[in-house]
């Protein structure tokens, strides 16, 4: 068998309702809304977090956040760093034989060299390894090396990089992870991206410019698809599109990102639906049916197991326990056998599984509200600097410890059925109390697990 080239691209806080397709028009999406309509739509995939670097852990280990020790944001404090004791997608397509490269945003490691993506199974790397960075005049680096490119958008530039490495590496089997940072703050794009939302008349100026960022990141995406057909690729290579989380909503006034979600309730940072509910869109020729979509649900962990059964790739024996699915057979219509329970949590610095929780159990969700007091975000200055100059730290800074933060009692918990309500509108638990129950106990006892496995880690920052 031969084997397929994979290029797995994930946007950066791009939710459901971004995509034109899904949203009567109000943003311009050409290229994926094609890619949706030649492939599979997948449109119960899910997200393993509300927020990016864990749920970018989970896609690279088929693994739970917690579990790799990838739990927060702030890279200046180490939480957002994936253990080392991890073994990464890339690791296993490497030592297959796979050309092996990341463009774009790593944001599992950005502080010390063990973390950094050539050693973790990422061959070549170029982009940056925060959470976020400037679209023009970023700052960024290629294996190590510094750079400062000038006078183009970043999101062309990756584009440029990830068309090279595919064109180097079309002779032999390559894995390209496409992580772009669109529409991630900041808010920043080319005029002419801009200005056909401007002209509406319709939106703020912040959703004007978010729109021109997915406008401009599409065409990119286009180029790549473009590139495939050029060089003979597209029929063997995998193209995976999906977001790491939801949009993100908020602002005053005319700064203002709500915008439309398909009615999803929530957003980035929350795990109702709006926060965790993402298309996928992928296509492969030579190895799977088009022009479907496929209802089951899937999830961010399952494509560690998935993409290596279809490159004929045995997971390895001394692999950590996976929680992710092979929904192979799912996406080939061979069967309709997925996982029925999904768990997610987020929270500040320290988890706390009374807050910003939830579990699928099939059609129903429960849902532990995030209390407010677990959410503080104290260290926005030294964020700025981070992305302003990436080399200035060189280990990661203190944390708070565990007796500054008092969580309290959880909130109420929230049951809907996502069958009959999958907007989230009405909740259940006063109804079926028993349910609420079981899926309560289901709930903390995965919470108990993976917060287990995740203070074992050598390296964890947050104990």
């Amino acid at each position: 068998m031969t084997k397929p080239n994979i290029i797995f691209i994930l946007a950066d806080d791009m939710g459901y309702g971004d995509m034109s397709l899904f949203n009567g028009g109000l943003s311009q999406t050409p290229v994926l809304d094609g890619l949706a309509t030649e492939g599979l739509c997948l449109t119960q995939h899910y997200a393993s977090s509300p927020v990016c670097n864990p749920s970018r852990a989970s896609f690279l280990t088929g693994r739970y956040p917690h579990r790799t020790g990838s739990i927060d944001t702030f890279d200046q404090l180490g939480g957002e760093r994936l253990s080392v004791r991890e073994r990464t997608i890339a690791d296993v397509l490497a030592h297959d034989g796979y050309k092996t490269g990341l463009v774009g945003k790593w944001h599992n490691g950005t502080i010390g060299a063990d973390y950094h993506p050539n050693r973790r199974g990422f061959q070549e790397f170029f982009g940056f390894r925060g959470g976020w960075q400037f679209y023009f005049e970023p700052r960024l680096e290629q294996n190590g090396t510094p750079l400062r490119p000038s006078g183009k958008y970043i999101t062309d530039l990756l584009t440029d990089q990830a068309i090279d490495f595919i064109s180097r590496h079309r002779s032999e089997p390559f894995f390209l992870h496409l992580a772009y940072n669109a529409p991630h703050f900041p808010l920043e794009a080319p005029e002419d991206d801009i200005q056909p939302f401007r002209d509406t008349g319709r939106f703020t100026s912040a959703v004007n410019t978010l729109y021109g960022m997915i406008r401009n990141m599409d065409r990119n995406i286009g180029r790549v698809l473009e590139t495939l057909d050029r060089l003979g690729l597209a029929d063997n290579t995998l193209v995976i599109f999906t977001s790491d989380n939801g949009p993100d909503f908020g602002g005053d006034g005319d700064h203002d990102l709500t915008r439309f979600n398909c009615n999803f309730h929530g957003c980035k940072s929350f795990v109702y639906e709006g926060g965790i509910r993402l298309p996928l869109l992928a296509r492969w020729p030579g190895g799977l049916p088009g022009g479907i979509s496929l209802d089951p649900m899937v999830h961010m962990t399952d494509w560690y197991p998935t993409i290596l059964a279809m490159c004929g790739i045995k997971i390895p024996d001394d692999n950590p326990p996976l929680d992710g699915w092979n929904v192979l057979p799912v996406l080939r219509g061979e069967s309709e056998k997925v996982n029925p329970r999904r768990f997610w949590q987020w929270n500040r610095y320290y988890p706390y599984g009374g807050s910003n929780a939830a579990m699928r159990d099939g059609e129903y969700k429960l849902v532990l509200p995030r209390a407010p007091q677990t959410y503080r975000a104290e260290d926005s200055e030294l964020d700025l600097h981070m992305r302003e100059d990436p080399a200035w730290l060189t280990e990661v800074l203190p944390t708070p410890p565990r007796s500054d933060f008092s969580y309290g009692p959880p909130l109420p918990p929230e049951l809907y059925n996502l069958k009959d309500d999958p907007e989230e509108r009405h909740n259940l638990a006063d109804s079926e109390p028993e349910r609420v129950r079981r899926m309560a106990r289901d709930l903390t006892a995965w919470f108990e697990d993976v917060e287990a496995e995740r203070q074992t880690c050598a390296d964890a920052k947050f104990k």
